[in-house]
């Protein structure tokens, strides 16, 4: 089975980069961008008996590993 993980900063965390990324937008003249946050996608292969099973596997890789819980957010899209 294959996992789709996104992982975005949590409201009310500073997001420097999209700042960055959202002054740039601006500076190459694209007009009616408001905000822009940045954030992370993985794309997992999983070998599991069933869906549950492979979402409690990638979660558990989410908490471990693939996300910072303390200042980010994730969700997790088995397909």
């Amino acid at each position: 089975m294959k996992a789709r993980v996104t992982v975005t900063l949590k409201n009310g965390v500073l997001d420097p980069q999209g700042k960055a990324i959202e002054g740039a937008l601006r500076s190459l003249g694209i007009a009616g961008i408001a905000g822009v946050r940045q954030g992370k996608f993985f794309e997992v292969e999983v070998e599991a008996a069933d869906r549950a099973e492979a979402e409690a596997t990638v979660k558990a890789a989410c908490d471990r590993l693939l996300a910072n819980t303390v200042v980010e957010n994730y969700r997790v899209e088995i397909a």
